[in-house]
């Protein structure tokens, strides 16, 4: 089969023609995600309750620890008892019984915690995990909606980094940056107890300082 040549290189170039109107049409916005995670008002209320439930799990910890040393104690008294010389061997033999009961006690309550510590340990993880998938969820249908009103075919992220911990966007004019209208757009439903830091402050600066 022969290849027409002639009739493939104008369509060729008929289609890198079409291609850079749609290139030089590309519209681009950044975004501090890092920034507009960190002073989202439900950012910090769900990691207050995040450290509400840590401290609850530290007080059961306490409690099941308690539990260990006491019954320690009592394992050690059970002991000494039981080589005490001035009692009957059936009554050494008997406190040595206890003894030993005592011990698969402080066994049984090793294991108690060391469970504890797995499952609390888990449990902060993946509420903290579901907090943040929430909350990134969010954030970006914000985005979303706010770069297709603006006729952005893209945002980037300039607070990302690569794999070796460097930033990824090197050089960015803030020309069409929307950090500061997602922010406030996010916390205009804040209760009066939320701080919401850089934006609101950074702007009040530069008005004071026009």
């Amino acid at each position: 089969m022969k290849i027409n040549f002639k009739r493939i290189i104008p369509v060729l170039a008929v289609s890198l023609l079409l291609t850079v109107p749609a290139l030089a049409e590309t519209k681009i916005a950044t975004i501090d995600l890092r920034k507009v995670f960190d002073n989202y008002w439900k950012r910090q209320q769900a990691e207050a309750a995040l450290k509400e439930r840590g401290s609850d799990l530290d007080k059961e910890y306490k409690s099941y620890v308690d539990d260990y040393n006491k019954i320690k104690e009592e394992y050690t008294k059970l002991l000494a008892a039981a080589n005490d010389q001035s009692v009957t061997p059936e009554e050494r033999e008997k406190r040595k019984t206890a003894a030993e009961a005592k011990l698969l006690d402080i066994k049984a309550s090793e294991n108690t915690i060391r469970t504890f510590e797995g499952n609390a340990r888990d449990q902060l993880d993946t509420q903290k995990k579901r907090m943040r998938d929430t909350i990134l969820q969010e954030i970006r249908a914000v985005i979303n909606a706010k770069a297709k009103t603006g006729g952005y075919t893209l945002v980037i992220d300039t607070a990302s980094e690569s794999i070796s911990s460097t930033p990824i966007v090197l050089f960015n004019t803030l020309e069409n940056d929307m950090t500061d209208a997602i922010l406030t757009q996010l916390n205009v439903g804040a209760p009066p107890a939320a701080s919401t830091k850089d934006a609101p402050k950074t702007e009040e600066k530069k008005e004071t300082k026009k």
